[in-house]
C-alpha cells in the first residue's frame, strides 16, 4: 500500500518536471519590458560640467543664424533636398517660416488673407501641409507634352507607300504673377529651355497669356496677334505621380476662336478677362470660326530647369516610345 509520503513525493517530482518543461520552451527576456518606455539618456561620466560641442565641422564653424539666412535664400524643391543631409538640418527646415514664404508666393492670386483662411480651415494652421497637399503649379521648370501623328509621303515608282512619323511638343512654364508663356515646337526640350523666358521675342514663337487656378482646375488664354487675331483657350487638370509632386497636368480641351479688333488690341494684359464666360463654339471674328481641338491632347510632364539636358524626352521618337513616363 503506498504511503502519503511516496504520494506527495511524486506529485512534487510532476510539478517539478512541469515547471522546467515550461521554462525550456518559454524562454524568459525581460528586454521585452522595455518596449514602449521612453529612457532618459544616461549623461557620461564626468560631463556634467562640459558643454556639449556638435561633432560636426560645418555645424561648429557655420554659426545659426547663418544657417537660417542660407536656408530662406533656398527653393522650396531645394530645402527638400537639403533635410535629407542630416537630423540638425531637417529640424532647421521644418521651421514654418520657409514654408509660409514659399505658400503666399505660390499662391499669391488668392491674396494673403485668402491664404491665411484656407490654411486655418483645411490644413490645420500647418504651411508645410498646405504645400504638400494643396495643389500649385510649379515653376522652376516647363511642363511639355509630346504629341505625334502620321502623315502619308509621296509615293515613288508605285511599288512603295511611305509614312512619315511627325513629332512636336508644346512648352508651357508659369509664373506665379498668373503669367505663363507658351510655344509650339519640334525642338527637343533643352533647346527651347534656353529662350522660355519674358526677354523672349515673338520671332521665337513664344507667346504669353495669362491664367487662374482654382483648386487642381487651370484656365488659361493666350492672344495670337495677325490679321486675324486668334484667342486660343486652354482647360487643364492638376495631379501628381506622389504627394506633393504637381509634375502631370491633363489637357481637358483645347479651343481657338476669334475676337474682333476692339477685344484684340485692348486684352493685351488681360485676354483672359476678355473670354471668361465664352461658350466653347463662341467666336467674335466670322473669318475665324471657333474650334474645338480633339488631337493632340496629349498629357503635360514636367521638366525642371536642372534636368533638361538628361531628360528622355531629348531622346528621338523611336527611342523615346520606351523610355517616356507615363
Amino acid at each position: 500500500m503506498t504511503s502519503d509520503y511516496a504520494v506527495k513525493l511524486a506529485a512534487e517530482l510532476e510539478s517539478a518536471s512541469r515547471l522546467r518543461a515550461a521554462q525550456f520552451l518559454v524562454t524568459q527576456r525581460p528586454w521585452l519590458d522595455l518596449y514602449g518606455v521612453n529612457v532618459r539618456p544616461v549623461t557620461p561620466f564626468r560631463s556634467l560640467s562640459k558643454p556639449f560641442v556638435d561633432t560636426a565641422l560645418l555645424h561648429r564653424s557655420l554659426p545659426d543664424e547663418l544657417l537660417f539666412e542660407i536656408f530662406s535664400r533656398m527653393s522650396p524643391y531645394t530645402l527638400g533636398r537639403a533635410a535629407c543631409v542630416c537630423r540638425k538640418w531637417r529640424y532647421t527646415i521644418r521651421n514654418p517660416v520657409f514654408w509660409r514664404h514659399a505658400c503666399l508666393r505660390a499662391w499669391q492670386l488668392n491674396g494673403i488673407v485668402e491664404n491665411y483662411k484656407i490654411l486655418q480651415s483645411t490644413y490645420h494652421g500647418i504651411w508645410r501641409k498646405m504645400w504638400l497637399l494643396r495643389p500649385r503649379l510649379r515653376t522652376d521648370g516647363l511642363y511639355v507634352s509630346r504629341n505625334t501623328y502620321i502623315r502619308a509621303g509621296v509615293a515613288e515608282w508605285r511599288t512603295t507607300n511611305p509614312v512619315h512619323i511627325v513629332c512636336y511638343y508644346r512648352y508651357m512654364r508659369f509664373y506665379p504673377s498668373g503669367r505663363f508663356l507658351y510655344k509650339n515646337s519640334s525642338q527637343k526640350v533643352k533647346d527651347v529651355a534656353k529662350y522660355m523666358n519674358v526677354r523672349s521675342a515673338r520671332s521665337d514663337s513664344v507667346f504669353s497669356g495669362q491664367y487662374t487656378l482654382s483648386e487642381d482646375k487651370v484656365e488659361a488664354a493666350i492672344l495670337y496677334p495677325g490679321l486675324r487675331p486668334t484667342v486660343l483657350r486652354i482647360r487643364l487638370r492638376l495631379r501628381g505621380t506622389i504627394q506633393g509632386a504637381n509634375n502631370r497636368m491633363d489637357l481637358i480641351s483645347l479651343v481657338t476662336s476669334g475676337v474682333n479688333d476692339v477685344e484684340a488690341s485692348s486684352s493685351d494684359e488681360d485676354i483672359l478677362g476678355v473670354v471668361e464666360g465664352w461658350q466653347e463654339d463662341e467666336t467674335h471674328n466670322p473669318d475665324v470660326p471657333a474650334v474645338s481641338h480633339k488631337r493632340g491632347l496629349t498629357p503635360f510632364v514636367f521638366v525642371p530647369f536642372d534636368e533638361v539636358e538628361k531628360s528622355v524626352l531629348n531622346l528621338s521618337v523611336e527611342k523615346m516610345d520606351y523610355f517616356v513616363p507615363g
